[in-house]
């Protein structure tokens, strides 16, 4: 039962939306543009796509991208067998039936991009005879919090490790928690094949928050890192595409708007007296109320700038990139508080009465 003093909560219930008043997310998709033109490719309403629900395609040299539209992984035929990257529950076993698509070949080895579930939760199809490659940090992680769905790695490495392959070379390297701790770039130097899980999706921008990482500045640092590679064909584990070198730049250029405008709406509603009247103006009894109003202030303030900012072609984002006006606020968010938690502070406060303005 409500107490008195809150507002009574309306449900809309049906099969497409779940939705209450005043205190939960409304319902998105009425008035936001269709995604851009391209963006859903011609497999998406394939025949075989809406029957089997995946697909497989073949990059260069032996690589291939497999994807349920929503998870990717990718896999390797050799000269000895099947290298796997990943193995996300949407695809399960489909990821066999890709293989067997191509090769008679059985999968000999299974890499890790990194622990979570959503990315390696089927790595049990491929048997326990397999060779499991990841970072140190994903075996830990995954003892620590251990699922028969994702077996243990069977060799690891620290910083960097090629591993050769019936005449295929893949080389693994760490630098660095991002996305989140372990998380490896896997890059295929002869067929100039980069996979980087979770850190851009080529064609949208990304899942909210920024696709819920954890190291926001490691996942900002990664985002340069992949434009290190030399690459042609870029995975990056959801979505619809694999990308190209042009189609990660645009991206990145996304992503450098979104920290811009959370830089700025920092620097005014982070303000010590901004602060103060924002978060007061709803009354001493409603401090987490006035705080909601704070930080929507900032997001709304960073959503604005990215959506009315003119990008290097002229057009605006939602004409560029798929779930530009949905997810945006979730990456406003994501990014304005890491400014605040992981960036250096200009200030702070100083001692006595009346001190000068400093952000929070």
């Amino acid at each position: 039962m409500c107490q008195s003093s809150q507002i009574p909560i309306n449900v809309e219930e049906t099969p497409s939306f779940y939705g209450i008043d005043h205190y939960g997310f409304p319902r998105a998709g009425a008035d936001d543009p269709s995604d851009p033109e391209g963006y859903y490719p011609p497999y998406f309403q394939s025949g075989h796509f809406q029957k089997y629900g995946y697909h497989v395609e073949e990059l260069r040299g032996g690589f291939y991208w497999v994807t349920s539209a929503g998870y990717d992984a990718a896999f390797v035929v050799t000269e000895e067998g099947v290298v796997a990257i990943d193995a996300p529950p949407t695809l399960g076993e489909n990821m066999l039936a890709a293989i067997e698509d191509v090769t008679d070949q059985p999968v000999t080895h299974v890499i890790y991009s990194h622990w979570h579930a959503d990315h390696i939760g089927a790595a049990s199809v491929f048997g326990p005879d397999v060779e499991i490659v990841a970072h140190r940090i994903t075996k830990e992680l995954l003892e620590r919090f251990p699922d028969p769905k994702r077996p243990l790695p069977t060799r690891t490495f620290d910083d960097e490790l090629v591993l050769e392959v019936g005449g295929v070379s893949l080389q693994l390297s760490y630098k660095g928690e991002n996305h989140c701790p372990g998380n490896i770039f896997i890059y295929a130097p002869q067929q100039k094949v980069l996979t980087a899980v979770d850190i851009v999706s080529p064609g949208s921008v990304t899942f909210m928050h920024c696709d819920a990482s954890q190291n926001i500045s490691g996942w900002y640092e990664a985002q340069s890192q992949i434009l290190e590679y030399d690459f042609d064909y870029f995975v990056g584990g959801h979505h619809m595409h694999y990308g190209t070198y042009e189609q990660v730049k645009l991206c990145v250029e996304y992503f450098a708007d979104v920290l811009e405008g959370a830089t700025a709406a920092v620097e005014r509603f982070s303000r010590s007296d901004a602060l103060a009247d924002i978060v007061t103006g709803t009354g001493w009894d409603r401090i987490f109320v006035g705080t909601e109003n704070w930080i929507s202030s900032m997001a709304n303030y960073t959503t604005r700038h990215v959506l009315e900012k003119e990008t290097s072609d002229g057009r605006l984002w939602w004409e560029r990139l798929a779930g530009a006006t949905t997810q945006t606020k979730y990456h406003a968010y994501t990014v304005l508080e890491s400014i605040r938690l992981e960036r250096p502070r200009p200030d702070y406060r100083l001692r006595g009465e009346n001190p000068p303005v400093f952000l929070t």
